[in-house]
């Protein structure tokens, strides 16, 4: 990662850079006038996250200060970082990042994970433009159990359809849906070009999917909106379910998707899924109990936190 003083300057030039993509509107503020730079003021970034101005001022330009968990985890929530700036902001502070999953109310607030909660039993959830899971009710991961227990940042809903085995993948109608939800990908890229979370993210999709690489070259574009999709789910069968699109004060390109029944068969479908007690996931070749992978990726976990473990004494 290189020296403290280079870490620090880094530090500097990756904060100012968040802070410039963040309009006052995108936080729920005023506009304000006579505004010489697009995005917010460093003492609006202060006073959002409960930090002092001075402090933030001295943080943002590389000055050698001590800089807490929660003291970046405030800056990261209002400067609308996604997981893998985070962890970047926390190796260029020199703070060790913790790998244990934040809670969905963490991610997008309390407020905006009551409403996910109160619209069950429709399946909810608040995607970012990447289509990553940001949050979730009870319904949603009843349907989709896999966003529940992998590591955030692979709760993705494009890597999922992309990567896994063509027989296991849930969704039935892709041939339509696919290349909608990789145009609604590379409309949002536009925004982000040069960006290394988003750069990787691309990379990693062409790398390990053809069908997204193709997909991709095309260079179409598309926006949002309300569609039929049609899942097979391993347990119950087909669930026909109409999604609509909302968008999110406060949350810039994150909106909240609303998954409702096509009719009574679907409707009736999702009732008996949501009280099996261990339903399966996966194609009728490859499918398993939700348990046994809950299971296997809490073992993971523990390998993961003693390897670490180890690896700290040895730095140490």
């Amino acid at each position: 990662m290189g020296s403290m003083p280079q870490r620090r300057t880094e530090l500097a030039a990756f904060l100012r850079s968040r802070r410039a993509r963040i309009t006052p509107a995108d936080v729920g503020m005023p506009p304000g006038l006579r505004r010489r730079t697009p995005g917010l003021r460093r003492e609006e970034v202060a006073q959002l996250a409960g930090v002092g101005i001075t402090w933030y001022t001295w943080l943002e330009q590389g000055r050698p200060i001590n800089a807490s968990v929660q003291v970046l985890d405030a800056v990261g929530r209002v400067l609308q970082l996604d997981v893998t700036e985070r962890e970047h902001l926390y190796r260029l502070a020199g703070v060790p990042f913790v790998r244990q999953d934040a809670s969905d109310a963490e991610v997008v607030g309390v407020e905006v994970q009551g409403i996910l909660d109160a619209l069950d039993p429709l399946p909810a959830v608040v995607y970012s433009a990447r289509y990553d899971v940001q949050a979730s009710n009870g319904a949603y991961r009843d349907i989709w159990p896999a966003t529940a227990f992998v590591p955030r940042s692979e709760r993705n809903v494009l890597l999922k359809l992309f990567t896994v085995p063509e027989c296991c993948s849930t969704m039935v109608n892709s041939d339509e849906e696919l290349p909608r939800m990789v145009g609604q990908l590379r409309a949002a890229y536009g925004r982000h070009v040069g960006e290394p979370a988003w750069e990787a993210f691309i990379e990693r999709l062409i790398r390990e999917s053809p069908q997204f690489a193709q997909m991709w070259a095309r260079g179409d574009v598309a926006s949002p909106g309300s569609r039929l999709k049609v899942f097979r789910h391993a347990s119950v069968g087909l669930i026909n379910l109409t999604s609509v699109s909302l968008a999110i004060d406060g949350m810039t390109e994150h909106r909240i998707v609303v998954y409702t029944p096509a009719d009574d068969a679907s409707r009736a479908r999702i009732e008996r899924l949501r009280v099996l007690e261990d339903p399966m996931v996966g194609c009728p070749v490859h499918r398993r109990k939700v348990s046994e992978i809950v299971a296997e990726r809490a073992a993971e976990l523990v390998a993961e936190r003693s390897a670490d473990r180890t690896a700290a004494l040895v730095r140490d």
